[in-house]
């Protein structure tokens, strides 16, 4: 609470000190339910979304799980791609392409992400679907929360909050899918013998969810989301945005049907304050563009029934850009503005980007190798007059079948490998070799060279399918 004393001067009876508060009680938002071609669009994407993220864990690709981050066996597992921990860099690719993707998309049309395929979007949508379902839409809703305490009313929220809480441990369930395998973790969720840290982060996500999209809803994307803090750096007045045409629709007012606007000096908008009561973050898409929009398309399409209804051209709400509404653009002559130097430049690294991971993914080798020098033994006179050093070499096989590797070793005349030189190493797996090579005794000058291991990979009776070279050097002793 903050004291405001008023100046000197003030009129008589004014000098009292008021008290005004700095913070406005949160008012409960009640979305109502709406029709459109933008609300099956937000469907088909909920549907789609939650199809991949419920369905990916329990794809099977070959025999194991299509999509798996095994955090414990250091692998990930994406379809037909091993990637370990060396192959980070691939990771990091995939990141940078979602980012830009993401600006891209950000610089040509909106907050479409966040109105239509946003997690925290798509289950605020999902539970309120719920809430309509048992609860009613927004009226019914609004006299429920509003009425006392009775058996119905207990009875719809227990029943609203334990569907809530299905959905949400099954989230949590899938999640977790995503890096323990999801067939063994069913099996352990049924019997109680999860680990304390599956048992955490099932229980952690579900009550995110349930936290987020069951009670906090449009207060993440006003108040807890960066996107929106840092959307308007990648917005200009090319970019779609879903607007209102305050020059056909002003000024507003209440009509009969059958009354004529123009002789009553109005504008298309009848006030029907619908498109305030689709709004799932409760804003009014008259004010003009707000950072609270998330470009869902609510207001657009509740705003068309009602023109049909009064006999109106629709498109007084739409999507379209800010320079295309001061100059009464046509959509060709809008979508001309597309292709503009910030949209070029984001396609411009993304496409490098993209191309530069895939290709590197095409030439990628199907094994790894990591070569490290006995600390414990530098160099050593062995049986034979030979100086003998000892290295310690991990394969690391990135196919899906087993694979035979031959090592050999060049850089110095008369150097052998003086231990086995063909290793087996099974699907997706790796292993630690000692390695000694030999050198005789008068083979090089005392000092460090410089060697090269040679490592080539083949099928059991098939040809080699990869090899690899890595440095190192041979230690002689004076």
């Amino acid at each position: 609470m903050v004291p405001i004393v008023p100046v000197s001067g003030a009129a008589e009876g004014e000098d009292d000190v008021q008290m005004v508060s700095l913070y406005a009680a949160t008012q409960k938002i009640y979305p109502r339910s709406v029709q459109g071609i933008f609300a099956k669009w937000r469907w088909l994407l909920v549907a789609i979304t939650q199809l991949v993220f419920y369905g990916l864990p329990w794809l099977e690709w070959g025999q194991r799980q299509a999509v798996l981050f095994d955090l414990g066996a250091r692998r990930f597992y994406i379809f037909g791609i091993v990637l370990y921990p060396q192959d980070f860099i691939y990771l990091t690719a995939i990141l940078v392409i979602s980012a830009f993707s993401l600006f891209l998309f950000t610089a040509i049309a909106g907050r479409l992400w966040c109105g239509y395929a946003c997690p925290q979007t798509v289950y605020s949508e999902i539970f309120l679907w719920v809430e309509r379902k048992i609860e009613g839409d927004r009226t019914a809703r609004m006299k429920l929360d509003a009425a006392d305490m009775s058996l119905e009313k207990l009875v719809k929220k227990w029943y609203k909050h334990i569907v809530w809480i299905g959905i949400s441990i099954w989230t949590g369930f899938t999640f977790v899918g995503y890096f323990s395998p999801i067939r063994e973790l069913g099996m352990e969720f049924f019997l109680g013998n999860m680990t304390s840290w599956e048992i955490f982060w099932v229980f952690f996500y579900a009550f995110a969810t349930y936290g987020n999209a069951g009670f906090m809803r449009e207060q993440v994307c006003k108040y807890m989301c960066p996107y929106a803090r840092f959307q308007s750096a990648m917005f200009d007045k090319d970019t779609l945005i879903v607007t209102y045409d305050a020059a056909r629709g002003e000024p507003r007012g209440a009509r009969s049907k059958k009354a004529d606007p123009a002789a009553l000096g109005l504008g298309a908008c009848v006030d029907c304050s619908l498109c305030v009561q689709v709004c799932p973050t409760g804003i009014d898409i008259r004010k003009g563009l707000q950072y609270e929009c998330i470009g869902c398309g609510a207001c657009a399409d509740v705003c068309d029934t009602v023109m049909d209804k009064v006999g109106y051209p629709r498109g007084l709400v739409k999507y379209s850009t800010e320079n295309a509404m001061t100059n009464t653009w046509s959509k060709e002559q809008t979508w001309r503005r597309v292709f503009r130097p910030r949209v070029l430049l984001y396609l411009g690294i993304l496409g490098v980007v993209t191309v530069a991971l895939f290709t590197s993914l095409a030439l990628r080798k199907p094994f790894k190798v990591d070569v490290v020098r006995d600390r414990s033994s530098l160099a050593r006179i062995v049986s034979g007059g030979q100086i003998e050093n000892v290295y310690r070499i991990q394969i690391m096989n990135a196919a899906e079948k087993p694979l035979n590797f031959k090592l050999s070793v060049d850089g110095l005349p008369g150097l052998v490998v003086a231990t086995e030189d063909d290793v087996r190493v099974e699907a997706t797996q790796s292993r630690w070799v000692s390695v000694r090579l030999q050198l005789p005794y008068d083979g090089a000058a005392a000092g460090s060279h410089p060697i090269h291991f040679l490592i080539q990979s083949y099928e059991e009776g098939v040809k080699v399918v990869g090899e690899l070279s890595e440095k190192s050097v041979f230690l002689v002793p004076r």
